[in-house]
């Protein structure tokens, strides 16, 4: 008989990494006197359905979901990750992500744990996802989950679930949902890294600044010359990668900025959010 004391978290953690039932765990664990590895061998052969040997797969594949409220005023966008095409493809897989998708936009999760914690039809996501990875035999997982507010809020996927976008704007104006649907087909387009350059974060900026002077110098421009060389090298960066100074893709005579002012004057990006499957 094993003396070693088995706790409730030695038996929650089993449980996660397996997705067996809890009392199967505890049995396991105790006749394994506490050894976790010992335990899933028990468990596997004893028939349990064990999600542990797919924990350490690689899941790339899935799908990204983003909706918004109905008021338009927040939005939420997941990835829900699997390990190959096929299952990504699957009906009742992207139907399983919507209805996480569904229950973020319901109750307002702040954090990814937090989302894994509410319930789908009386269990937790995360044991959904458990369950998942032990029918299904891949890895099932949500990997990402971001989520904004703005007076109006647009939500896009692009490439069969492959991308999903959230853009939002400063006000609720007559061709908001065109004009943010352009936005956010421009952000799927050309990741751009901040809403402007004061968004840019200053770890970015140095780097930015440090490869144009590197590059400077290997092509033999003289030093009092590198800083100024260095500084307009900066501020084509700024208008490649931050949303509002990048030409706009569907008429290159104007930023993004432009084109939402000619929307509304005015109207401009308060936030967004891009999501690449697997990035």
């Amino acid at each position: 008989m094993s003396t070693v004391q088995i706790s409730a978290s030695d038996v929650n953690k089993l449980r996660q990494q397996t997705g067996a039932g809890m009392m199967d765990c505890k049995k396991a664990l105790v006749e394994a006197n506490g050894d976790f590895e010992a335990a899933i061998d028990y468990l596997r052969k004893k028939g349990a359905k064990v999600a542990a040997s797919r924990q350490d797969r690689d899941s790339n594949e899935g799908v990204v979901i983003a909706k918004t409220t109905d008021d338009g005023k927040r939005g939420v966008v997941i990835e829900l990750n699997c390990e190959t095409d096929f299952v990504a493809k699957n009906a009742d897989f992207i139907a399983f992500a919507e209805n996480v998708a569904n229950v973020a936009i319901a109750s307002s999760p702040t954090t990814l744990e937090d989302l894994k914690a509410l319930e789908i039809g009386g269990t937790k996501i995360s044991d959904l996802l458990l369950d998942q990875t032990g029918k299904i035999g891949e890895k099932i997982d949500v990997s990402k989950y971001e989520v904004i507010t703005a007076d109006k809020v647009i939500a896009y996927i692009h490439g069969n679930y492959r991308l999903g976008v959230l853009v939002g704007l400063s006000a609720d104006v007559a061709g908001a949902d065109e004009a943010g649907k352009d936005v956010a087909m421009q952000i799927a387009a050309m990741s751009p890294v901040a809403i402007d350059k004061d968004g840019v974060d200053a770890r970015t900026i140095e780097r930015e600044l440090e490869i144009a002077k590197e590059q400077i110098r290997a092509e033999g421009k003289p030093d009092d010359m590198v800083e100024k060389i260095a500084a307009g090298k900066l501020n084509k960066f700024y208008k490649d990668s931050t949303l509002l100074n990048q030409e706009f893709v569907k008429d290159a005579s104007k930023s993004v900025g432009q084109f939402l002012n000619s929307v509304s004057k005015g109207l401009t990006v308060t936030a967004f959010k891009r999501v690449q499957l697997g990035a």
